[in-house]
């Protein structure tokens, strides 16, 4: 088939919440923007997927610094994290944070100002939601509303890149197909950027939307750009593994250890984080890398058993709300069992190589979000992964316009 064509100054390949900032910070500093995506825009990758809580040195609730949030990111990443990256994603998270709050995310509230609670691995209350299941999605719907407003932003779904295009090692576009009807096109570009999110989907237990394969790892290895940290994945250490539950996310669990310190045990009905160096005493501050070591006394299915049963009903049901009674259709009475949970790929911290301004090695190629590698180390904090896709991808989208406008000026 004859290839059609497109045209643009900036190409953002990917519709989370980094690809979709990226294209709105471009657009704001004046270029033309494609944003492509398998999916439907604004739809797929991990950001709308995600439930809980962004982590944000806002200050608003608890006096707080970056420096603090900095300071607990390297800590979690073991002391592996790119210093430069780690800075920028504490730095300006608060910004972009304030930059959603105007948008309209609706960001949960407590006598007047943003509320913050407490996430495993954190000195102090910072994380941010909308609610405790919600704040993904709407972190994603405040995002494509913006989109669709900026006219100079056009929208490509279903749309799957397949090669970069190259000038020498400048990249210089991509060639996709369009998915339902197998149609080439190639796209010129004078910046690309890609936000494709990790590749937590190729492992058999995940918690990755069907579209987080690799495939922007793949692109950019392929037209010669350096990947790094790529043995670091993290495992969501409490995904739902028995009994079977019907239309509900595997990794629900974690708000509701937030809310009421659900109890991991062993099969002898032992707490056991403790042999980790870390005593929770009813409370939820073990990190994800730590959650993951248990390894044999396990459960029937070969998880670990996670209770509620010490929690009175009442608090059950004010926690857990219309949760409970979707629980006892799956035949789950928390008052009376615990359920099994066990490790469930979630999170890549390797990924892309950038410098502080997102851009690779390549001339005219940019990265954001999930898709960068060396800001979390060998282990991301809680709450890291949607303030790395805002800051990350308003960083890429100012540096791509920026660069597109100087290609621009050079061709005349």
């Amino acid at each position: 088939m004859k290839p059609m064509r497109a045209e643009t100054d900036v190409l953002v390949i990917g519709s989370g919440a980094a690809g979709m900032y990226a294209a709105i910070e471009a657009a704001r500093a004046g270029c033309n923007v494609l944003l492509a995506d398998r999916s439907l825009i604004g739809r797929g990758g991990a950001t709308v997927m995600a439930q809980m809580t962004v982590a944000v040195a806002l200050g608003a609730e608890t006096p707080d610094h970056w420096s603090h949030h900095y300071d607990d990111t390297l800590k979690a990443g073991r002391g592996l994290c790119n210093e430069g990256l780690a800075r920028l994603l504490c730095e300006q998270g608060p910004d972009c944070i304030r930059a959603m709050d105007e948008w309209g995310v609706g960001w949960a509230r407590k006598d007047g100002h943003i509320t913050q609670a407490m996430a495993p691995g954190h000195d102090r209350p910072r994380c941010v939601y909308v609610d405790f299941l919600n704040t993904g999605p709407a972190v994603s719907k405040t995002l494509r509303t913006v989109v669709n407003k900026i006219g100079a932003i056009r929208r490509a779904g279903d749309l799957c890149v397949v090669d970069l295009l190259q000038d020498g090692d400048a990249v210089t576009g991509a060639a996709a197909l369009h998915l339902s009807s197998g149609t080439p096109l190639v796209i010129d570009a004078k910046a690309t950027v890609i936000a494709t999110g990790g590749l937590t989907r190729l492992y058999r237990r995940n918690s990755a939307s069907a579209n987080m394969g690799g495939d922007g790892y793949a692109l950019a290895l392929r037209a010669g750009a350096s990947l790094t940290d790529m043995e670091f994945v993290q495992f969501f250490p409490i995904g739902h593994l028995a009994p079977r539950l019907i239309g509900m996310d595997p990794i629900m669990w974690d708000p509701f250890r937030y809310k009421l310190g659900g109890r991991l045990l062993n099969n002898r009905g032992d707490e056991f984080t403790q042999d980790y160096g870390v005593v929770e005493d009813g409370k939820y501050v073990i990190t994800r890398d730590t959650g993951s070591y248990e390894a044999g006394r396990g459960s029937p299915h070969g998880g670990v058993y996670l209770s509620f049963q010490h929690v009175p009903e009442a608090e059950l049901r004010v926690a857990f709300g219309p949760v409970v009674d979707r629980l006892a259709n799956n035949g789950i009475d928390l008052t009376k069992m615990p359920v099994e949970v066990a490790p469930i790929a979630h999170y890549h911290m390797g990924g892309i190589a950038v410098d502080e301004a997102m851009a690779t090695d390549l001339p005219g190629l940019y990265a954001a979000g999930e898709a960068v590698g060396g800001a979390n180390g060998a282990n991301r904090l809680s709450g890291n992964a949607v303030t790395e896709a805002l800051v990350f991808g308003r960083l890429a989208g100012h540096s791509a316009a920026a660069y597109a406008k100087r290609i621009q000026v050079a061709r005349r």
